[in-house]
């Protein structure tokens, strides 16, 4: 079953204060040091558009993939709001990020926002890397964030609670996690409280999601076998290396 139910109406709202148009523009300078003139990008794990709306607006083609339906939905009512010269550039198609098979190659892959950490196996990791080298032309990269093992097991997951509101629903979100360190996986239970701020009705929606911590080690044996080249690894929003404090880790590998 595919994460982001119940919870995908409620996503960009919890989501507003993220400065997608900031992390599109890093992502797309990795993308560009390492192959100038790439003008065509794969993202697996689209959700609602958000990173690809700004990627667009920069001049890329992008084709956005996601296998929750709901998400793409979203993705999709996204750009028929924008200008028609971004929204042209945008396509999306459901799909899952192990399998889909698009019959075309692009400059560049991208996935954001901890996609690859939804990859909990070493066979799921490998699958993910085998649909980026299959899509990648010679050279091309795959740009990524995950969890970043050291900085996970540092500073420990804890408890957090995200609220929102809009003039017609209040938003409270608790994130409970739950640390598999002799798996390299935390369990997180998100619950969700959406009150209708008119009728005053409540309603409580609960979705478990399985995040992968990685250390760069693996990240470099695992896309090895895939035919990837690990090239950089970056705190993420920065160029730094990534430490005990980089929870949030940017990795650069080449076909």
């Amino acid at each position: 079953m595919s994460p982001f139910g119940d919870y995908a109406s409620y996503y960009d709202g919890l989501y507003r204060d993220k400065d997608y148009r900031a992390e599109a523009a890093f992502v797309l300078g990795l993308v560009r040091r390492n192959c100038p003139q790439a003008h065509t990008l794969l993202e697996l794990g689209c959700g609602t558009g958000a990173h690809a709306e700004h990627l667009s607006a920069s001049g890329v083609r992008i084709h956005g993939v996601d296998r929750s339906p709901a998400m793409l939905e979203l993705a999709r009512a996204r750009k028929e709001k924008l200008a028609p010269e971004i929204a042209g550039r945008m396509v999306f198609s459901p799909g899952d990020v192990r399998q889909i098979r698009l019959p075309e190659t692009f400059d560049a892959v991208v996935s954001l926002f901890h996609v690859v950490s939804y990859q909990v196996g070493n066979q799921d990791l490998r699958d993910c890397f085998a649909t980026a080298k299959h899509h990648l032309l010679p050279g091309g990269v795959f740009v990524f964030d995950c969890w970043y093992g050291p900085a996970v097991l540092s500073d420990r997951p804890s408890v957090r609670v995200k609220r929102w509101e809009d003039e017609g629903t209040s938003v409270t979100r608790i994130a409970e996690p739950t640390l598999h360190a002799n798996e390299n996986i935390v369990d997180v239970q998100y619950t969700l409280f959406v009150r209708n701020r008119i009728s005053e009705v409540t309603k409580v929606f609960e979705e478990l999601h399985r995040m992968r911590y990685l250390f760069l080690p693996e990240v470099r044996a695992l896309a090895s076998v895939e035919g990837l080249e690990l090239i950089e690894a970056w705190a993420w929003m920065s160029e730094r290396e990534p430490g005990l404090d980089s929870w949030n880790a940017c990795v650069v590998v080449r076909a």
